[in-house]
């Protein structure tokens, strides 16, 4: 017996596909979003604090905002650039918080600070006419 064609044989020609496989495509968009739904959150501060735990409830992030940190040996950060001793007053002029679109300040302290090095930092902003200051904690902490 030969070999006999069942009607499929190389002759015919395939036609192209005219529509786009667009499953890979989402499967990878979707695994991207996660990837940067967890490691956002991460990316907030390069600043290492422990910071103390709250019950509170979390609160919107506003595009111009402006986050300072203080670490553990009393560093200030202004945007994760650190502050030289002395000049944070100067540093808190150039804020523009007196202005009528002043932008948020978010504080992030080390928890092992003491309470007056957290206030000197919040009365020199305060001084400076920036009222909007929010305090940023680690959350779930137990009720007192």
């Amino acid at each position: 017996m030969g070999l006999q064609s069942s009607g499929r044989g190389r002759s015919k020609r395939r036609t192209p596909m005219a529509e786009i496989n667009v499953t890979p495509f989402v499967d990878v968009m979707l695994v991207l979003l996660i990837i940067f739904m967890v490691t956002a959150p991460m990316l907030a501060s390069a600043v290492p604090i422990e910071l103390p735990d709250s019950r509170a409830n979390a609160l919107d992030q506003e595009p111009d905002q402006i986050t300072i940190a203080v670490d553990r040996e009393g560093f200030i950060y202004v945007d994760d650039l650190v502050v030289e001793r002395g000049s944070f007053p100067n540093e808190v002029e150039q804020l523009g918080c007196g202005t009528a679109d002043a932008p948020l300040i978010t504080l992030r302290a080390d928890r092992v600070l003491d309470y007056g090095r957290v206030m000197a930092v919040m009365g020199e902003l305060n001084r400076a006419g920036c009222n909007r200051i929010s305090l940023v904690t680690q959350g779930s902490a137990e009720a007192p």
